[in-house]
């Protein structure tokens, strides 16, 4: 990663709620879920909070760099139909070795809809990518016996 990671940097991201996105359409195989209200999903929320912090991550990294959601600690407290658009800030609190720490927040126009915090590890992606083939490697294995 490349020095001007830093704590104190901010992002702010905005992206209009489409009904795919509501609570119906997390798992739409799930007859207990699509009978709850067309509704922001707190699953997309979150998925949402991690791309912000993602995009405030992005240039700061060096090529074959990624980062991977380690942890996440939010409370979703507003609902949200389709068609408003929820903007998410982001604030790099904390970094630490490869690790990225985040203050997360969402409001929806109206209210703040979320808020809490998100921790990111950076990884090279080559060696995530040989681990991960590892790991099929050897479910593989465990299919065969």
């Amino acid at each position: 990663m490349k020095p001007s990671l830093k704590s104190g940097l901010k992002h702010s991201f905005a992206y209009t709620v489409s009904v795919n996105k509501t609570v119906p359409h997390l798992y739409p195989e799930s007859p207990e879920l699509a009978v709850m209200p067309e509704v922001f999903a707190t699953g997309f929320m979150v998925g949402l909070m991690e791309w912000t912090c993602v995009q405030l991550l992005e240039p700061h990294l060096d090529d074959g760099e990624g980062s991977l959601g380690i942890n996440i600690d939010v409370s979703h407290k507003g609902a949200t139909p389709p068609g408003f658009t929820v903007t998410v800030e982001a604030e790099c609190t904390e970094v630490r070795g490869p690790r990225a720490s985040f203050k997360i927040s969402a409001h929806d126009g109206i209210e703040e809809i979320g808020a809490g915090t998100h921790e990111r590890f950076i990884i090279g992606r080559n060696r995530f990518d040989r681990g991960l083939q590892a790991k099929l490697a050897r479910a593989e294995g465990k299919v065969d016996a």
